[in-house]
């Protein structure tokens, strides 16, 4: 029997992949049942070396590159597309089951997240393990080369903190989000010769974090012997810039129980540093 020969069409109805017996196309993104990845969804259409051929054809083909022979070019090629270091910065925290990144970027599409976890992890940036409870789903976790990327991703975090405003309407935050969003604004010098733990609660989010002579640890989850525990509400960004002083905390809605002191020391360790200057 003649081996199926496999056509790859991309045109403005989107990518299509068929054969005499098979059509795949990329119209829409389909809703699985169960954690897979996109292995599972390609691959498992057929186990032959064509797929496979022509599945690297199509990443050649849609990949995005500069045309420039440098280091920054290869690695925006790797982390610069969309959604691609909102997926490095929640693995920073902890290594996450595919649902868990989608809970943690409610509006990045499953295909797109797909795409994103096979480009990382085709470049070595991410790498798949089994879940330490039996019958987990597989877990995805930054390797030894992605976790490099844990001071630029802080160091985006600080930088872009300054151009932070008010909230817009649709922006939601997360546990990952703001564990990163602290560490970004750690100031280490500030925090020598600290030792405190803080507990952290927005809405539905609790977080804490260990200040122990310049070294900190944030973690999600709460912290029962915490030293300060801490609502800010919305506040927050404002008690992190210097808009809203300790002093006139609660007036702007912050509960806070503990050491009063503690909360202006709180202000000192984690603070956005400075504002764009006008030109």
């Amino acid at each position: 029997m003649a081996e199926a020969k496999w056509k790859l069409v991309v045109d403005q109805q989107g990518v299509t992949i068929s054969n005499d017996r098979f059509q795949l196309t990329t119209t829409e993104a389909q809703t699985l049942e169960r954690e897979t990845s996109l292995d599972d969804v390609v691959f498992g259409v057929d186990g032959s070396g064509q797929m496979e051929t022509i599945i690297s054809e199509l990443e050649a083909m849609t990949k995005r590159t500069y045309g420039q022979f440098c280091g920054l070019s290869r690695a925006l090629e790797v982390v610069g597309e969309r959604w691609a270091m909102f997926i490095v910065r929640d693995l920073l925290v902890a290594p996450k089951s595919f649902s868990e990144l989608r809970q943690g970027l409610p509006r990045i599409s499953t295909d797109i997240l797909f795409a994103r976890l096979r480009e990382m992890e085709h470049a070595g940036v991410i790498q798949r393990k089994m879940s330490p409870k039996p019958e987990g789903p597989v877990l995805y976790e930054l390797t030894e080369y992605g976790a490099e990327l844990d001071d630029i991703t802080l160091k985006l975090g600080q930088w872009g903190a300054r151009l932070l405003g008010a909230p817009r309407p649709e922006e939601i935050v997360t546990t990952s989000s703001l564990i990163m969003a602290m560490r970004a604004t750690f100031q280490q010098q500030a925090a020598v010769g600290v030792k405190a733990g803080f507990e952290l609660r927005i809405g539905e989010i609790v977080f804490h974090l260990k200040v122990d002579d310049g070294a900190l640890q944030a973690v999600a989850g709460p912290l029962a012997d915490a030293d300060l525990h801490l609502e800010p509400g919305k506040a927050l960004k404002g008690l992190m810039s210097g808009e809203i002083s300790p002093a006139n905390a609660t007036a702007h809605g912050v509960v806070y129980s503990g050491d009063p002191a503690l909360l202006a020391t709180f202000t000192q360790i984690f603070h956005i540093v400075g504002t764009p200057s006008s030109a």
